[in-house]
């Protein structure tokens, strides 16, 4: 950036980053944390449903499993191309579009007559889900001042395992207390009820200022600046006939990315990459050998991932205290190293065949990977410029998200093929790869703790 855009650019990225900390930016926190409750309540209430679904509609392993494949191409897309959107169009407009596409697309679901129909619509759903990722990590950042961005985009994330025990939860009750071709559906209609109050509390969120001053919208970025410092209940922006001038396409997009920030890029690939292996994967890995080897039955099942949750939640709480003190560097360095480590104690407990050696090593495991994955987030979310910053969050995503694809059928094979303990040496190989990917980083690249958006675009 130069001249008179570059110094306007200064002044409103200060006068962000200098405001104290307001309930404007708790109501951020809360609104944006909600559509990750959502997203984690989606991913986990099908595993706590699966078996009655299979029994239900009479479908084989390789037909149930192609329920995690299509949502998985569905959060590539999502992220992928919504992350494009997310910078051409805003952020505001994408985190509401993004919420009514997956509520609308959860509540078909609900009433799906069959097989088929639930597949097709839990694709769109995933659609939905993938471009969260992308909105909403652009936009905390960009409205949060710099020294609680860290922590207050962790804190966004940490609502991740609070869906999934919510999700264990509504497992548990509707699914005993209702028919089983009842329960299901209202667990996923209750979901959705959830998404249209946050749809309609995310109505009163402004546009990223940084983003409609990348688009050369001045008037619009002092006005919304202006009335965040003023504390307005409701933030009104000024009239425009029109989005970004010379609105790049999307794979003009992406070359740009690649030819200006290819080791960024390449950073936030791999982090995204190691770790969705390693959390996707040992969560696939569960119910078809872990479980069966420490015989808990499906009805123990919602019970396992309710109290292993718990383990999860407490890992993110340690990273919201870690990434504005340790620092970015540091804290994802640590956490994909001891995520690595505890997946091996993984592979002990599950050789020991103990359900309750299980369960401890799942709620140690729980801790590690999700310190893992909600400090990466942060991490590679505030290196890419602001024109920029969605669409290579979105790449990111959805190039890892390779990494959870791959990673059932490689750890079945490896367990079938040589033994369970190097499945778990598959998983713990994934995050150490993560925590070497670190290093030129370390070395070379700008810690984000503290630092402003611009001033970590300017250095590295």
């Amino acid at each position: 950036m130069n001249g008179l855009h570059g110094k306007l650019a200064d002044t409103v990225g200060e006068r962000l980053d200098q405001l104290m900390w307001t309930p404007f930016h708790t109501r951020v926190t809360l609104v944006l944390g909600i559509g990750w409750l959502l997203d984690s309540f989606e991913v986990s209430v099908i595993g706590n449903v699966l078996g009655i679904l299979k029994k239900l509609w009479r479908i084989t392993d390789v037909e149930a499993s192609a329920m995690v494949t299509v949502w998985l191409a569905g959060i590539m897309i999502g992220a992928l191309f919504f992350g494009y959107l997310a910078d051409r169009f805003g952020r505001r407009k994408l985190f509401l579009i993004t919420l009514l596409l997956y509520s609308t697309c959860t509540v078909i679901s609900a009433f799906s007559p069959g097989y088929y129909f639930f597949l097709a619509f839990r694709f769109l759903t995933a659609i939905g889900v993938g471009a969260e990722y992308s909105a909403i990590n652009a936009a905390i950042g960009e409205l949060i001042p710099a020294r609680s961005r860290g922590r207050a985009t962790a804190l966004v994330m940490n609502y991740w395992p609070l869906g999934s025990i919510l999700a264990a939860v509504i497992s548990l009750l509707l699914i005993n207390l209702l028919p089983p071709s009842l329960g299901w559906r209202m667990a996923f209609g209750l979901g959705a009820i959830v998404a249209l109050f946050t749809i309609w509390a995310r109505r009163t969120l402004p546009e990223s200022p940084r983003w409609l001053l990348a688009c050369g919208r001045r008037s619009e970025a002092q006005a919304v600046v202006e009335q965040i410092e003023a504390r307005a209940p409701r933030f009104e922006t000024l009239e425009y006939t029109s989005i970004k001038a010379n609105s790049p396409r999307f794979l003009d997009q992406l070359l740009e990315l690649v030819r200006r920030y290819p080791w960024r890029l390449a950073l936030g690939v791999m982090l995204d990459f190691t770790e969705a292996m390693g959390y996707y994967g040992i969560f696939a890995f569960l119910p078809l050998i872990v479980l069966p080897r420490a015989h808990i039955v499906d009805t123990q099942v919602p019970w396992f991932f309710l109290i292993g949750n718990f383990g999860a939640f407490a890992g993110g709480l340690f990273v919201v205290a870690l990434l504005d003190s340790a620092g970015r560097k540091r804290t994802v360095t640590v956490a994909y190293v001891l995520a690595a480590g505890s997946m091996l104690g993984m592979g002990a407990a599950t050789l020991s065949g103990s359900a309750a050696v299980v369960l401890v090593a799942f709620i140690i495991v729980n801790f590690f990977a999700t310190m893992s994955w909600i400090s990466a987030y942060p991490t590679f979310s505030e290196i890419f410029p602001t024109e920029l910053r969605s669409t290579g969050i979105g790449f990111s995503v959805a190039a890892g998200h390779v990494g959870a694809g791959l990673a059932p059928l490689v750890l079945v094979e490896a367990a079938r093929q040589v033994s369970v303990m190097t499945a778990f040496g598959v998983l713990a190989g994934a995050y150490l790869a993560g925590a070497a990917a670190m290093v030129p980083w370390i070395l070379w690249g700008p810690e984000g703790c503290g630092r402003s958006l611009e001033q970590l675009v300017e250095t590295g």
